[in-house]
């Protein structure tokens, strides 16, 4: 449909102030509202934004029958290009759907909400849940896409803690979709995406949680020191007596800000109960922060930035708010990725690829580089089959690294020569990889860029029951031929 047309059926419908039109302060501010700025690049006819999921009920019948194409936003969070806004059709845009309300061992969220509002608001309550470790995230992203929260070693991946999806499916009819109705879809958006319908609302499982240990270590990274950190990383993960109340990511990348120096960060958490007890108050001999010994591995490693390092017992709101400083937005952003498993050998050589291949773009405007390397522990992993299973596809047997290409810069004239060069440096860490026997065949779909389609690596048989939810729910192909961004099924 044309864009007037678009235009004029919303316009019809709905309120004039839930319909935001190109030339408005209103439209203005919706598009630059997201995390990466190659998502304003987009210009969609209109940004509809629903005051309930009557009114999204209301919007997938008009888009079924005028063949409306459209893109869904929660927090708009996810850098993936398309993926939250289009050009000429309609972005939904949830931020309207709020909502957080604790109840009985669990939260209820609505679409529009930010993770920081519900950290917030279960900590009062001496509580936790498991959701972006960034204030600023939106809900939705990851809630359908796997997700690594604070406490996921102990507590799972975050789309394996939604209890229940309240969902709009194609033909417009409200559902809820849990381990007792419609248990299939509840599976299928457990690392499906947008591929079922609009969900309006998340129910969490909650958890007690107390005040946990954080340790962030900035430090001039080099052959000498980098090797150990990540040898640290695989020897933690392995051991047979690992703690499941730990979290960490090694960082290794580049910004202009540290000069021509190879920069590494650790960020490093202990969210044991008794966290503030054991390592609340400094060591009365140095006069130093207490760290947990699992984790002095990552705090020694020399030399540091001291004035940047941090080391405190702080609540869920406060490590989700220093972690949100600490990231950039609205610049132009890329997410690549791949899975290995712990082989010391096979993750240095991969980030020796990287450095190697991230010389020829130090000289661009306002570029940040960093490879990241975050654990799936088997704790992690096994607690998938005990919270309902999804779609996933991951073994719980080992342990497992995925490996995090994300890369910011300021131009848009930029964008083809940095995405080009680290797609051409992740292809060949994936060679490598797999000439050791070392690579795992999953790509984690919030981390993912456009020329890397996620749901093959889930394995056939998830990818097949992931087409069947979809023609079950969706027989029409509302979501797969209306809402072109994110992956697709068929």
């Amino acid at each position: 449909m044309a864009s007037t047309q678009t235009v004029a059926v919303l316009e019809q419908a709905f309120s004039a102030e839930q319909v935001l039109l190109p030339g408005t302060e209103a439209y203005r501010k919706a598009n630059e509202n997201y995390l990466s700025a190659c998502l304003s690049d987009y210009s969609p006819a209109a940004f509809f934004q629903p005051r309930d999921p009557a009114e999204v009920a209301k919007f997938l019948h008009l888009a079924s029958e005028h063949d409306i194409h459209f893109a869904i936003r929660g927090g708009g969070q996810q850098p993936l290009e398309a993926c939250s806004n289009i050009d000429n059709g309609v972005t939904l845009d949830l931020s309207l759907i709020k909502g957080v309300e604790l109840k009985d061992g669990s939260v209820s969220v609505g679409a529009g909400e930010h993770w920081l509002a519900v950290y917030e608001k279960v900590q009062a309550a001496g509580l936790a849940v498991g959701g972006s470790r960034s204030g600023k995230g939106g809900i939705g992203g990851l809630s359908l896409s796997g997700g690594l929260s604070f406490f996921s070693t102990r507590e799972g991946f975050i789309c394996d803690n939604v209890i229940n999806f309240e969902v709009i499916t194609a033909s417009g009819e409200i559902v809820q979709a849990n381990a007792h109705e419609n248990a299939d879809l509840w599976k299928a958006l457990k690392g499906g995406g947008n591929n079922f319908g609009v969900v309006t609302r998340f129910d969490l499982r909650t958890y007690p949680q107390k005040p946990f240990w954080s340790g962030i270590v900035f430090y001039l990274a080099s052959e000498a020191n980098y090797p150990g950190q990540v040898e640290a990383l695989v020897n933690e993960v392995t051991k047979p007596d690992v703690s499941s109340d730990t979290h960490f990511m090694v960082n290794l990348g580049y910004s202009k800000q540290f000069g021509d120096n190879m920069m590494g960060l650790n960020q490093v958490y202990y969210t044991g109960q008794d966290a503030a007890e054991l390592y609340g108050a400094n060591n009365e001999d140095t006069g130093k922060a207490r760290i947990p010994p699992m984790l002095e591995p990552f705090t020694s490693v020399q030399p540091q930035i001291e004035q940047l390092n941090s080391f405190k017992i702080q609540t869920l709101a406060q490590g989700a708010t220093e972690h949100a400083v600490m990231s950039s937005d609205r610049v132009r952003c890329s997410y690549m990725n791949c899975t290995l498993r712990t082989d010391t050998v096979a993750l240095l050589s991969a980030a020796d690829i990287y450095s190697k291949a991230i010389e020829p773009l130090k000289d661009i405007e306002g570029i940040t580089l960093c490879l990241t390397l975050q654990a799936y522990p088997k704790s992690l992993l096994s607690k998938t089959a005990e919270l309902g299973g999804n779609v996933l596809g991951l073994p719980s047997q080992e342990p497992l690294v995925t490996v995090l290409l994300l890369t910011y810069w300021k131009n848009r004239e930029d964008d083809k020569r940095i995405v080009t060069t680290l797609q051409e440096a992740l292809t060949d860490m994936e060679k490598d990889a797999d000439s050791r026997g070392q690579r795992v065949p999953y790509i984690y779909l919030n981390y993912t860029s456009k020329f890397q389609d996620p749901f093959p690596s889930y394995g056939e048989e998830n990818k097949k029951f992931l087409q069947q939810t979809s023609r079950k729910y969706d027989p029409e192909g509302l979501f797969q031929k209306n809402v072109p961004g994110g992956f697709k099924l068929f």
